[in-house]
């Protein structure tokens, strides 16, 4: 766009167009055949144009409010704000680098950390055989958690508490379903580095990694929990709808695209080459940008500063370093938590499918406490569609 249209397109001077750009909220770039003259990203316009609506008509702009639009649940648990994601008022990073996880985990779910939970107790959670390891981790815990259900006389407790201590079983079965075994460990962090042969110093970025992942506002799996919750289903049902909305491709399987992408670039001599011819291919750079954070995923900064301090001279680490650098340049984006839990995996060599794993254990965290705000309005999520289809021959 020129910059009389944007200005025009957002309803401001083009002093105020400058200073958006200035502050990295539009993008601009030099227009050819013309001199000296830039064109404004069409895309950034919008977007900010739509936040300003927003604020301007918060009932005009509810419409929108399914697409990144206003906030249309209440909720105690996080909050973003600029770069910074904080959950009940606390730096999430902070909590990362200081707290464990079943101390998130009671944050969340109570609002304090002390909350002592007793061991979780498991059985086998897949049925052993051929059938059942061909399986994808989320189908292998969807089925650990329907048969963990049917067996819990404790499953429909949906006071507070109750549903606090479902998700501390189901946290646990979930680990049990990445790692294939069934035993009851002290700490999901070290049993997944246990099983997947990870030293205790990426064990700490292995708990980094689940923390970060615990809850992030109403994302379309948070959403489907709430509106499951909302319905009257148990922990145990709003996870497995969860988990379901989390394996889409464009939330949470994500982190597959970019496994991928970064297998094929690792094979080239020339990333910076490699990355210009995907994008002249059309194909998208995965892992890169978000529109919450227009300066970067605070997450995705800190797990890459935390590989950086435990794996200095891992040669994965640097050729991830050199992938972020080009790719930066190329898309002016940074990373965000998929591209960092797949970076992740590569440094500590983890097996294939792990960033998921993941962010599913680290997210049920956020799911189970967005039930239990859920439970306690006692009431049920049910928008209403604006028709759009042909109109009835008796009201024609």
């Amino acid at each position: 766009m020129s910059a009389d249209d944007a200005a025009a397109a957002l309803r401001v001077s083009r002093a105020t167009l400058y200073a958006y750009v200035s502050r990295g909220f539009i993008r601009s770039q030099a227009m050819p055949g013309r001199s000296r003259q830039r064109g404004y990203s069409r895309d950034d316009v919008d977007r900010l144009r739509r936040r300003t609506e927003a604020r301007r008509d918060p009932e005009n702009a509810a419409a929108r409010a399914l697409q990144w639009g206003v906030p249309v649940l209440e909720s105690a648990i996080t909050l973003i704000d600029g770069n910074t994601l904080y959950y009940r008022g606390h730096d999430a990073t902070t909590l990362a680098r200081s707290r464990s996880l079943s101390e998130v985990a009671s944050l969340i779910w109570t609002g304090r950390f002390e909350t002592a939970f007793p061991p979780a107790v498991l059985r086998r959670v897949v049925p052993p055989g051929p059938a059942a390891r061909r399986l994808s981790f989320v189908a292998r815990a969807q089925t650990a958690l329907a048969h963990a259900s049917a067996q819990d006389p404790l499953a429909f407790d949906v006071r507070p508490e109750g549903a606090a201590l479902s998700g501390w079983r189901i946290l646990h079965l979930l680990a049990a379903s990445a790692t294939e075994q069934a035993a009851n460990p002290p700490a999901i962090d070290r049993a997944l580095g246990r099983a997947w042969r990870v030293a205790d110093r990426g064990v700490d970025v292995l708990r980094a990694a689940l923390i970060l992942s615990a809850d992030h506002e109403l994302n379309v799996s948070s959403f489907t929990a709430r509106c499951v919750a909302s319905a009257g289903s148990n922990p145990y049902a709003v996870v497995i709808a969860a988990l379901a909305a989390l394996e889409g491709t464009r939330h949470g399987g994500a982190s597959a695209r970019v496994e991928s992408m970064l297998a094929s670039m690792r094979r080239t001599r020339d990333v910076r080459s490699a990355i210009d011819a995907r994008l002249r291919r059309g194909e998208p750079i995965g892992g890169f940008g978000h529109p919450l954070y227009p300066h970067g995923d605070p997450r995705a900064t800190m797990l890459l500063d935390l590989l950086r301090q435990r794996y200095a001279k891992s040669a994965e680490l640097a050729f991830v370093a050199e992938f972020v650098e080009a790719a930066s340049a190329a898309s002016r984006e940074q990373p965000n938590i998929d591209f960092a839990l797949a970076a992740l995996a590569r440094v500590l060599r983890l097996p294939a499918g792990s960033p998921i794993v993941l962010f599913a254990i680290g997210r049920t965290i956020g799911w189970i406490g967005q039930a239990i705000e859920q439970y306690a309005t006692g009431q049920l999520i049910r928008p209403r569609a604006k028709y759009v289809g042909v109109v009835p021959l008796s009201q024609a």
